[in-house]
């Protein structure tokens, strides 16, 4: 099997990476690739199709991109910013002007943001305590970060379920 059609935690360390960040920089990869391979094609005026009312596909697509924000944002020990609370509260309003393109490029975006972030974390700081939330729930460094990947790995399935049934009721 050639080495590009194994999953990404397959493939090896990635470089610059943390040895102990390889596994969430690994998952996080995965996904961009699948959300890549599955909606490359999505047709735009299927984006915030709710079928069995779950959450659309425009939805998922704001919410991968939105939880790694956020979630990599409590991992640096910050508070979210103005336009990271309007950016939530964004999240599943259905806009028509808006792109599968457009998602798919925040993402990536967010992605790149992430994967630079996990290049920089000293392992040392990985069992330190962080807030999150305006309650300041406590939770670590790793923590976060293995939640953000994990959380994107949820939505990315939810989301390539949908997009698969929204899809076949077009046929």
């Amino acid at each position: 099997m050639p080495k590009n059609n194994l999953e990404v935690w397959l493939r090896g360390p990635l470089p610059d990476v943390p040895p102990l960040l390889q596994p969430i920089a690994h998952a996080l990869f995965q996904a961009q690739e699948e959300l890549h391979e599955y909606l490359s094609d999505f047709p735009k005026n299927l984006l915030w199709q709710r079928p069995a009312d779950v959450a659309s596909v425009a939805f998922h697509l704001q919410h991968l991109t939105g939880v790694l924000d956020r979630i990599f944002t409590y991992a640096r020990g910050e508070s979210l910013s103005e336009i990271q609370m309007y950016n939530l509260k964004a999240e599943g309003v259905e806009n028509t002007e808006i792109t599968v393109q457009q998602l798919i490029e925040d993402f990536n975006k967010q992605i790149e943001k992430a994967i630079f972030q996990l290049k920089n974390t000293n392992e040392a700081t990985l069992t330190e305590v962080r807030g999150v939330g305006r309650a300041q729930i406590p939770s670590t460094v790793i923590g976060l970060l293995f939640h953000a990947a994990e959380h994107t790995t949820r939505h990315l399935g939810q989301l390539l379920v949908t997009s698969k049934i929204v899809k076949q009721s077009i046929i």
